[in-house]
């Protein structure tokens, strides 16, 4: 039995070899394209936004600058850092036009100032003087910023010089959205001509997934026929050559063999079955122009003792205008998590395992900002909280509001799911990147709102401009851990990301070397070997070869 499953497996593994060896060549060297951008890509010099000095007292009321403008009904007004540390108030009517932007002091637009702005936030996160060539606001997804990037609009800068520097900056959210350069987009459109086949029309995707599974599945066949030769065919000493360097390193690269390809066929299917797309939502029009209170007037008393970051306009329960006062965190809070499990039913996710891999990552201790290319590196990827708690106030009256961050968040998320509150299965504040909600998304902190029947969901959101920022179903959540975990190894996370990446190139360079490379060499050798038996042939058949080769 044991010699007829060695036969067998063989048989199948050398069956396997051309398309397999082809198959690891092919997604293998463009996987070490994709590490090659993190690691050696263009990287921003600062990490945290710039900070503004919030200060309204005496201010012309926002409401009636926008009256007097034409702006009655408005997706998000907020206040944001300006050239030299103060703040402008920042408007937007929709979401994919660019934001208009207003003096606090006198009402004054800034004039091209979503232009402006987005080059403020390039020159400080880049730390760069160049001139820039080009200024364009991009509200769609192309080549060079494709849609894993989640952000639109963007302003699409390049700045002078032969490497290329591109960066695509989001206003909204005053990010960094991405960064290219000529090295890095070139690897960028290879990986995604190799590794992921866009160059195949969107009319025959079926064909696309239909290769794809067949090829990368063809890994996994050949790991597991090779894991059934190890088992069933005993060597008492090493072979030589190629066979011998092939088989031993086998013992090592099964496991990760049959990792990447089975994580990267389960990814393929499901994403085919339900195509990826932004769940960024803008909040519906509010109309501040008709607020009969003020803030500026009383803001004397609300920043009195207190670090204020910024001040937004969110529509609380029942539709209502509220003034959201952001507070800055104190020192030494920055990072960390918080839980909230006050659902109105017993929270079912209290029993369940929390993804806290990110959080326990080897990035920068708490309080400390990044500043080192390592440190704003790893922090990019795990999150760091940026903002504190925040006061509510009624923009009609001026009142004080007793709900809290937890109760303005479950008011976005009914807004946006339009599911009662009794199918909320538990509420959590995220303050770092996870597999259910990654680093793409550049929102930090945000709640996660559980859903059961009929929304069956978890949905994130902004509290600090009210927007719903993603959505993910339970059914995705399973291949989104896999994926994590599997595909990408971010179980690894407490190592580092710089030497998650190290660790993750290294062995797909040996895959690449003994078992993609040898591998063809000795299917190569064997195809010679039986074409002369064939021709010599007198009748009898070719022997079998050795079943451990």
């Amino acid at each position: 039995m044991k010699n007829k499953t060695a036969r067998w497996s063989n048989s199948k593994h050398r069956w396997l070899a051309l398309v397999g060896g082809i198959s690891l060549l092919v997604w293998g060297l463009s996987g070490l394209m994709h590490i090659a951008m993190v690691l050696f890509g263009p990287q921003q010099a600062q990490f945290m936004p710039p900070t503004a000095q919030i200060e309204l007292s005496g201010a012309k009321p926002i409401a009636d600058t926008l009256s007097e403008t034409g702006v009655l009904a408005t997706s998000a007004v907020k206040t944001v850092a300006a050239p030299g540390g103060d703040a402008l108030w920042q408007v937007t009517e929709e979401p994919m036009a660019a934001r208009r932007y207003f003096k606090p002091s006198d009402g004054t637009e800034i004039t091209d100032g979503d232009r402006a702005q987005a080059e403020f936030l390039a020159r400080h996160f880049l730390d760069t003087d160049r001139a820039i060539v080009s200024a364009t606001l991009q509200t769609d997804f192309d080549a060079s910023y494709p849609w894993v990037n989640r952000l639109l609009p963007v302003w699409k800068l390049e700045f002078e010089g032969e490497d290329r520097l591109t960066a695509y900056v989001h206003t909204e959210t005053s990010a960094l959205a991405a960064v290219n350069n000529g090295t890095k987009e070139t690897l960028q459109s290879l990986f995604r001509a190799l590794h992921t086949w866009e160059w195949v029309p969107p009319g025959m995707e079926w064909l696309r997934v239909l290769v794809i599974t067949l090829m990368v599945g063809s890994l996994f066949a050949l790991a597991a026929t090779g894991v059934m030769m190890l088992v069933t065919v005993r060597r008492r000493k090493r072979a030589p050559g190629a066979k011998g360097w092939h088989r031993a390193m086998s013992y090592i690269l099964a496991l990760p063999l049959i990792m990447f390809s089975a994580s990267g066929v389960y990814h393929l299917v499901q994403s085919a079955l339900v195509p990826p797309d932004s769940q960024l939502r803008m909040g519906e029009p509010v109309d501040l122009a008709s607020g009969a209170w003020p803030v500026e007037q009383d803001w004397a008393a609300i920043s009195a003792g207190r670090d204020i970051a910024a001040v937004s306009l969110v529509e609380g329960d029942g539709g209502r205008a509220l003034y959201r006062v952001g507070l800055a965190p104190p020192r030494g809070a920055m990072g960390g998590g918080a839980h909230d499990h006050s659902a109105s039913k017993k929270a079912e996710h209290e029993g369940q395992e929390h993804d806290h891999v990110a959080s326990n990552a080897a990035s920068p201790a708490p309080g400390d900002t990044p500043q080192t290319d390592a440190e704003i590196r790893e922090a990019r990827f795990a999150g760091i909280e940026p903002k504190g708690p925040a006061i509510y106030l009624d923009a009609q009256t001026g009142e004080v509001i007793e709900d809290g961050d937890r109760d303005i968040a479950l008011a976005i998320a009914r807004r946006f799911t339009e599911a009662p509150d009794e199918a909320v299965t538990g509420m959590e504040l995220i303050t770092r990147f996870s597999h259910e909600y990654d680093f793409r998304n550049k929102r930090l902190p945000v709640w996660r709102v559980d859903y059961a029947e009929p929304i069956k969901a978890s949905v994130f959101v902004d509290t600090a401009s009210g927007v719903l920022v993603d959505r993910v179903a339970d059914w995705e959540k399973p291949e989104r851990l896999i994926f994590s975990m599997i595909h990408k190894w971010n179980f690894l996370f407490p190592i580092g990301r710089l030497n998650l990446n190290l660790v993750v190139g290294g062995f797909v360079i040996a895959l690449i070397v003994f078992m993609a490379i040898l591998g063809l060499r000795m299917d190569w050798k064997n195809r010679r070997v039986r074409k002369r038996a064939s021709g010599k042939a007198t009748g009898q058949g070719a022997p079998m070869p050795d079943p451990a080769e």
